[in-house]
This record gives structure tokens, sequence and C-alpha cells, in this order.
């Protein structure tokens, strides 16, 4: 019976890159270049974008369908920023793991009162149209990529 030879790894026998920590004063430089948003500026632009898409409905196809379209944008910009709120309060800053936690917990509260908005929706509005009500809901969910991807230097806060 023969054996069968270890394949070498090229990978393996290269050293590990040496890990650099960065200076204070690197870490500003940084930080500088790459500004952060305000979440509850996102919340802001979300609800925006709502009121546009509601705006558009109810040029299109009338006063119900911009209802339905207010609702389904609601129903993002509601639970974000309760979601926000929650995320931003003084104990979620208090450690990592605190804040991981918060998280989770924030956003699970979010889906669960979207979801109960959307199941709602029937009853709260008369006439409901689902199609108008689910381009309000997605164009508003969505709005934050488009934000985040083009909007870098018209709405990003710079940090000192």
């Amino acid at each position: 019976m023969s054996k069968i030879q270890p394949v070498p790894h090229p990978e393996q026998d290269e050293p590990e890159p040496q890990m650099v920590r960065f200076t204070a004063e690197q870490v500003r430089e940084l930080r500088a270049k790459q500004p952060q948003m305000s979440v509850w500026r996102l919340v802001l632009i979300q609800a925006l974008a709502g009121v546009v898409v509601a705006l558009i409905a109810w040029g299109v196809s009338g006063r119900q369908a911009a209802m339905s379209a207010g609702y389904g944008a609601l129903s993002v910009v509601l639970p974000a920023a309760i979601m926000a709120r929650g995320i931003t309060g003084r104990l979620a800053s208090v450690n990592a793991a605190t804040a991981a936690f918060g998280f989770l917990v924030w956003e699970a509260v979010k889906v669960m009162l979207s979801i109960a908005m959307l199941l709602l929706a029937g009853r709260l509005i008369d006439g409901l149209s689902w199609p108008a009500l689910l381009a309000g809901l997605i164009i508003t969910m969505k709005i934050h990529w488009l934000v985040l991807g083009l909007g870098r230097g018209l709405i990003f806060k710079k940090q000192n």
C-alpha cells in the first residue's frame, strides 16, 4: 500500500504580515476621510422618500393609492425611528456587548412592528391598493442604499 504525500501550500510558507497600530492622529485622518451619517438623517431621508412616493401615487392613481403608498412608507419609517431612538439611547454605548445586543433587540422590534403594521393595513385603509403600498414600502426601505452609495459628499456630516 502506498502513502499519499501531502500537497505543499505555498501560502503557509509565507510569513504573516505584521499588524501595525495606528496612532491617534492616523485614526483622526482616517475618520475625516470616511465621514459617518447620522441615523436620524437616514430616517428623515426615508420619510421624505415616502412623501415623494405618496405624491407620485396621488398624481398617477388618486387619493387611495396615495394613502396606500404613504402607509407603506410609514410602516418603514415609524419602526426605523423607534429603532434609531433605541440604538442611540444612553444605554446603547455602555460597551460593545451592550451595543450589539441592543442592536439585535431593536432590530427585532423594528421587524415585528413593521409586520404588525402591514397586517393591519387592510383594516386601517379603505380601498387599500397593495401595489401602491408595496411601492411605498420598498422604495422607502431601499432608499438608504442610494443615499449611502451616491450621497457621500452631499449629506454626510464631516467629523472634526
